[in-house]
């Protein structure tokens, strides 16, 4: 349903030259004084909005002289629907109706034109015409507040149903919370003690390697996993920052801590934007943790360059080289990589090559900062 309205400026303009209509018809172009006054009520109807009692004063000679009393009866429309003392409109209507329904002038004014059934009628109508826009004007005065009433509730529900399902939410994370600090941390922290206990215990210098790494991991993920249940505790009490995210300058450290033999490669700005840098991150840390669950034994290739204003960032492994043990998966790595790069404009492929390996490819646009 279309509520549009025309412009305020249109429809005052509207208003005047409907006036000056109703006073060419119904005033005499030789009567100076009449003509007069209802030029002064048409024009003075431009100033309804500003100012709406000054404006009904203006054309009530309109109504005194002459029979153009349309000039009027907007006046006192426009008076109803912006006050709200209603005594003061009362005064307006019966104002308005006593100088319509009285001759001009008034000292020729005869005692039998105020009697008889007729003129009854007459001042019955007259003050029926006066009080149909002060009824009118209510009538618009009312709608209007009630809309804006409507609008408040309305409103009001919104930020409530927000506060519930934010308390909703807030609960949520809550229990989250408690379930990842209760389970998973301690799950983690008992990969990470025994890993420790192999590395000091191991008796060759491959297994406490890889037992190193393991704890590394284990500390690294422990860390990460306490300030991830502090910002699900804290979310919706105050403002919590997550952890700094990871750039292009952690790339080094991450395949450095892989736990696989990786060769990296970087040709890239300095200048990336941080979501296009958070981006090749992910993809290559997605990737490496899926050659070491998937090929054990293989070498990996991290390429990561830029051509013609996209950033293309490959991570290829070779075949395995001993068979992998069944781990469990959800399949949501590589998902989440698409739908992080499809926000970004970008693309993300993987497959297998032709020695039996495996590739995984990132493509994201950027704009250079100059």
């Amino acid at each position: 349903m279309n509520n549009r309205r025309p412009p305020a400026p249109l429809l005052d303009a509207a208003l005047v030259g409907v006036s000056l209509a109703n006073a060419w018809v119904n005033v005499d172009f030789e009567e100076q004084p009449a003509m007069a006054c209802a030029l002064l009520g048409a024009c003075a109807l431009a100033l309804r909005r500003r100012l709406p009692l000054t404006t009904f004063v203006l054309t009530v000679p309109t109504a005194l002289i002459t029979d153009a009393v349309f000039a009027t009866t907007a006046a006192l429309y426009t008076l109803s629907s912006l006050s709200r003392h209603r005594v003061l409109l009362v005064g307006c209507a019966l104002a308005y109706g006593v100088t319509d329904f009285l001759p001009w002038p008034w000292w020729a004014l005869k005692t039998s034109q105020l009697s008889g059934t007729r003129n009854l009628v007459h001042l019955s109508y007259t003050l029926a015409t006066a009080a149909a826009p002060v009824f009118l004007g209510q009538l618009v005065q009312a709608r209007r507040e009630l809309s804006l009433r409507l609008t408040e509730i309305t409103e009001a529900r919104e930020h409530e149903r927000l506060l519930a399902s934010q308390s909703v939410l807030a609960q949520e994370r809550a229990q989250l919370a408690r379930e990842m600090h209760d389970v998973v941390s301690h799950q983690v922290s008992l990969i990470a003690v025994q890993a420790g206990a192999l590395q000091v215990g191991g008796r060759d210098a491959e297994t406490r390697q890889a037992a190193a790494t393991i704890r590394q991991l284990s500390v690294q993920t422990l860390d990460e996993l306490r300030h991830m249940v502090s910002v699900l505790r804290a979310s919706g009490i105050r403002p919590t920052e997550l952890t700094p995210q990871p750039s292009l300058a952690d790339l080094r450290r991450l395949v450095d801590g892989s736990g696989i033999e990786a060769k990296l490669e970087t040709d890239l700005p300095e200048d990336l934007p941080p979501t296009v840098q958070r981006a090749v991150y992910r993809t290559v840390q997605e990737a490496l943790t899926n050659v070491r669950k998937h090929a054990p034994g293989a070498t990996a290739t991290v390429r990561v360059r830029c051509v013609d204003g996209t950033v293309l960032a490959t991570v290829t492994n070779t075949a395995p080289t001993r068979p992998s043990l069944p781990l469990p998966s959800a399949h949501h790595g590589l998902a989440g990589l698409g739908q992080r790069a499809e926000l970004l404009g970008g693309t993300v492929t993987a497959g297998p090559t032709a020695d039996g390996g495996y590739e995984l490819r990132l493509e994201v646009p950027f704009v250079q900062n100059r």
